[in-house]
């Protein structure tokens, strides 16, 4: 069904002749195509928000209905992809376009559907299968198998092995009557979350390899974070050092409207990023969708939508992703702009009233699950979000700071005087915190050590008393404390420069397994109560800074993980040397 333009706004137009048509329809607008969503619908009057510039646009150009909402193309050939906000590859547009500028109406299928793939089958003629079985796999990178799922319930009456183009029948399945044809491509809905057996409660750790995260505000595997801070305070360098190290097999990137130059630097970084764990690119795990801020703005809502549909479709695969979305502020000022074309009733500070509502349909979709498939071959798989938010001056106190804040149970706080004084990662200690951390606690008991949490809570009470101390020494300078308070400050330095600081471009420390996080701050702890102990023993507060061990403890970080037993030596050697000092 057809059409017609009658007001054109920026990238929201109105388009007469619509009846029939369905909220979230997928239109093409005018002569060049120009693709778009239907959000709202009056009558056969539909209001619809292009995905490219509508510069051009006039008033009785034809829009034609294709009765399919926006939706991802699913299955071999995805990882590697670099792509823009409604799934088209990048480098596809840049060959059409001939140009480093995207031109309008430019159509480019998300997979190669002329590549064959090599599929191997797991099932046989004659086996039952259910709705998300896995029938086979094809060798989609050299480090991630992509598993082909069935989209029908029935018995296999036919299944091939052998080089297969996506569109291609690999199987033919008997569901009822019908015998229907199953390929490797699915095609999803990406404001509809895929559907899965069993939602699990955030139990298990997503392992960072980041100290401040891991120790002190652990996020949960299938679980939601937010990184809210000012330009500047490393949040880019956090969310690639996430996607580096956390124990996910899959990372989706999504740069939502981020600056271009911004964006270029991370689509130029990520592919000569080394995956640490195998050695090869790390792109070979990973999706890049890159939305910049000179692109439309609806399209950044697509990038969102398309990004998690992505990272669903290889959760459901038994696989647990990483999911970056870098910036969800340039998202909500997109909602707020479309909001204003609109001319619907604004919320705070101009953003629509539904925002806390988007916010939280899209941090939902993360979580450990159970997969659909057969009951003996149960795969779980998980979806952790981590978002970063871009506070204007770093005041967290906007809506979508407030608002993202309602949704997500870890807030990771940067820090903007962190990071002038060069502390990275600049999460600040104080400012952030993990609501996980009760469901964690059996976690690192029974993996870890069973003094896990008792020595991180001493760790952080030892940090807030550092900062009552410091209201003090600013008035009247730190010798004028008493010498056990003294102790505490020389400790909580340690804390924060020895364990807190952390250096992402270091060979060793850029990574610390938990062990070696559990012992490096075991023994600071150690120090410090050896300290006290000395001090009530009636030893000066000078001697016990001029031992050496000291000096020791601050290279912890540099030892690598083959060589832990140094960090324990290093323990020994303090208890020896405290002993030596109370002799004496």
């Amino acid at each position: 069904m057809a059409g017609v333009l009658t007001k054109i706004a920026g990238p929201v137009v109105q388009a007469s002749g619509m009846r029939g048509a369905k909220m979230y329809d997928l239109v093409k607008a005018g002569d060049e195509e120009l693709m778009g969503e239907i959000i709202r619908l009056e009558g056969d009057t539909a209001t619809i928000q292009i995905y490219e510039d509508t510069g051009g646009l006039q008033p009785g150009g034809a829009v034609v209905n294709t009765g399919m909402p926006l939706s991802v193309e699913l299955g071999p050939g995805i990882l590697t992809s670099i792509y823009d906000g409604i799934q088209r590859p990048l480098q596809v547009i840049a060959e059409k376009s001939k140009s480093s500028f995207i031109k309008r109406g430019i159509v480019a299928l998300p997979l190669d559907h002329s590549k064959k793939w090599d599929f191997v089958p797991t099932k046989k003629k004659g086996d039952k299968v259910t709705k998300g079985e896995i029938i086979g796999t094809v060798q989609e990178t050299e480090v991630i198998e992509h598993r082909i799922m069935t989209t029908v319930a029935g018995e296999i009456v036919d299944i091939k092995k052998g080089k297969f183009t996506v569109d291609e029948t690999i199987a033919k399945v008997k569901s009822g009557k019908d015998t229907k044809d199953v390929s490797m491509l699915q095609k999803w809905f990406v404001r509809k979350p895929r559907t899965y057996s069993e939602k699990f409660d955030p139990v298990i750790p997503l392992v960072t390899g980041q100290r401040i995260v891991d120790t002190f505000f652990p996020i949960a595997k299938g679980g939601t974070a937010c990184i809210p801070g000012p330009f500047g305070s490393g949040k880019t360098v956090t969310q690639q050092q996430f996607a580096k190290w956390s124990d996910t097999q899959i990372v989706v990137y999504i740069g939502c409207g981020e600056r271009g130059n911004e964006m270029t630097e991370v689509l130029s970084e990520f592919p000569k990023l080394e995956d640490p764990k195998t050695k090869k690119p790390l792109m070979m795990r990973t999706v890049l969708i890159a939305n910049t801020s000179n692109m439309p703005v609806a399209a950044r809502e697509a990038s969102v939508y398309t990004g998690i549909t992505i990272a669903e479709y290889y959760r459901d695969m038994g696989y647990d992703v990483a999911l970056m979305a870098d910036s969800t502020s340039r998202w909500a000022e997109a909602m707020r702009e479309i909001g204003g074309r609109l001319e619907e009733m604004p919320g705070e500070e101009g953003y629509p009233a539904y925002l806390g509502r988007r916010l939280a349909e899209f941090y939902e979709r993360a979580g450990r699950v159970s997969c659909l498939g057969n009951e003996k071959d149960k795969r779980t798989g998980s979806v952790t979000i981590i978002g970063a938010v871009s506070p204007p001056g770093g005041d967290t106190s906007e809506p979508v700071s407030q608002n993202t804040l309602r949704v997500t149970k870890v807030f990771l706080a940067l820090d903007a005087s962190l990071a002038q004084r060069r502390h990275f990662p600049s999460i600040h200690w104080l400012g952030s915190y993990s609501l996980y951390q009760s469901n964690l606690e059996n976690w690192y008991s029974e993996n870890i050590s069973a003094e896990w949490d008792k020595q991180r809570e001493l760790a952080m009470s030892l940090l807030q008393k550092e900062a009552e101390l410091q209201e003090i020494v600013q008035l009247v300078g730190p010798d004028a404390l008493p010498e056990k308070e003294q102790a505490i400050l020389n400790s909580t330095k340690m804390i924060r420069e020895d364990f807190l600081q952390q250096s992402a471009y270091h060979e060793v420390d850029t990574y610390s397994s938990m062990q070696k996080q559990y012992t490096m701050l075991k023994t600071i702890l150690r120090y410090h109560e050896r300290s006290l102990s000395a001090i009530d023993a009636g030893i000066q507060l000078k001697n016990i800074l001029n031992l050496t061990v000291k000096t020791r403890i601050a290279r912890m970080k540099e030892i690598p993980e083959a060589e832990l037993k140094k960090i324990e030596e290093i323990g020994h050697e303090l208890e020896s040397q405290f002993d030596s000092l109370l002799v004496k």
